[in-house]
């Protein structure tokens, strides 16, 4: 059976310390702080990144060079041991990583796979431990890329915005529509459903943005996940970027699905960085059949 690394990188939520603790190998994502460059979770803490974002620091996300991303997948391929390796990178409709990655696998003569299942965030955690479960149980490389390929849709997150700030700065919408929104203090819900962060709802107040987002879980869940009935098979998260509420968030989806563990999770940098503090959010995930 052959020996599998399973490599991911640091907008799945996962730590360089759980990173270790898992046999995980996470790649720091960087970010372009006023002229200097920072790596995630390497001397860069989440405390620090939205003590400069809401400081109006000029924040902009990067991807691994081409050098840190070979000189991973060679240290495992020729010092660990490794026969293959799985590499799960983000959603390649948020980031060019994803084509960057594809690129030079070409020269690894088949040994390196890279996942385009279109995950961030919690639901690329997941895709991350459901790999390392395949890896496990004796699944190739392939298999395990064509398996997640193929159930990449399984998953939703819906996300409501408390600023327009950021979303503004980063030219996701116009200056004059941001000011509008501002005035009538809109609470934007943004969805990621496979490729892209796209606009999803508009509400006036956080609680009908809270209720707009578990009222579109429902919906995913009986449309594209088997129903009510498939709830073992599904996974339920609460996430979130730092402010205030995020108990108060948790414990309406408690609530909302009583019978699921909740996963707790921060939500990636890379979309906190278009997005700002204080938003919450609210994940489905199908678990990877195989």
């Amino acid at each position: 059976m052959a020996k599998i690394a399973i490599v991911t990188d640091s907008n799945s939520g996962i730590t360089q310390a759980e990173g270790k603790q898992l046999g995980v190998y996470v790649l720091p994502m960087p970010f372009d702080i006023d002229g200097q460059q920072y790596f995630e979770d390497i001397n860069l803490t989440q405390e620090q990144f939205y003590e400069k974002l809401t400081g109006d620091a000029d924040v902009s996300t990067s991807q691994p060079s081409p050098d840190a991303v070979m000189s991973l997948w060679d240290d495992l391929l020729k010092n660990k041991g490794y026969d293959e390796i799985v590499h799960i990178p983000m959603s390649s409709g948020l980031s060019s990583s994803c084509a960057t990655a594809m690129m030079l696998a070409q020269d690894y003569d088949g040994k390196v796979q890279v996942v385009d299942n279109q995950r961030i965030s919690v639901t690329m955690k997941l895709s991350a431990l459901d790999a390392m479960k395949m890896a496990e149980d004796g699944f190739s490389a392939a298999e395990i890329k064509r398996i997640l390929e193929e159930q990449k849709f399984n998953s939703s997150i819906y996300i409501m915005v408390d600023t327009l700030k950021y979303l503004k700065k980063g030219g996701r919408i116009t200056p004059a529509a941001a000011a509008l929104g501002t005035l009538l203090r809109l609470k934007p819900v943004l969805q990621i459903q496979g490729e892209k962060l796209d606009a999803f709802a508009k509400a006036r107040t956080v609680k009908q943005a809270k209720r707009i987002m578990l009222d579109a879980i429902h919906k995913d869940i009986e449309t594209r996940m088997g129903g009510e009935a498939n709830m073992d098979n599904l996974h339920i998260a609460a996430a979130y970027t730092p402010g205030e509420g995020v108990e108060q968030w948790l414990e309406e989806i408690r609530r909302e699905f009583p019978d699921k563990e909740i996963i707790v999770d921060p939500l990636s940098l890379s979309i906190s960085c278009h997005i700002g503090p204080g938003a919450l959010a609210v994940t489905v995930t199908k678990k990877t059949e195989y």
